[in-house]
């Protein structure tokens, strides 16, 4: 599995949703893209990484060490930091048309 930048990761989600959303409780661009999936309607699990340490390393994996959120992890394995609803949106087809 690849995340955005092309870095070879080995992550799960919770297996009921498509996308789990990695986030924490001060981040805005959180808030904001949370909002965004269940406008369109998107089924997310979501993981506060300052509550979870296991989360926070999937995160650290994911983004060469760094904590950086929101990072999506979709069912496929496939990562995104910080996405536009539009990348999430692309993402998901992607995983179904697969």
């Amino acid at each position: 599995m690849t995340n955005q930048q092309g870095d070879s990761t080995s992550m799960t989600t919770t297996p009921a949703t498509g996308v789990t959303m990695y986030t924490t409780t001060w981040c805005g661009y959180c808030v904001r893209l949370k909002k965004l999936m269940q406008i369109e309607g998107i089924d997310f699990a979501e993981v506060d990484i300052e509550a979870d340490e296991k989360a926070a390393d999937l995160v650290m994996n994911a983004n060469g060490g760094n904590r950086t959120v929101p990072t999506l992890i979709f069912a496929d394995g496939t990562a995104l930091t910080n996405p536009s609803i539009d990348q999430v949106k692309a993402q998901l087809a992607a995983a179904a048309e697969a």
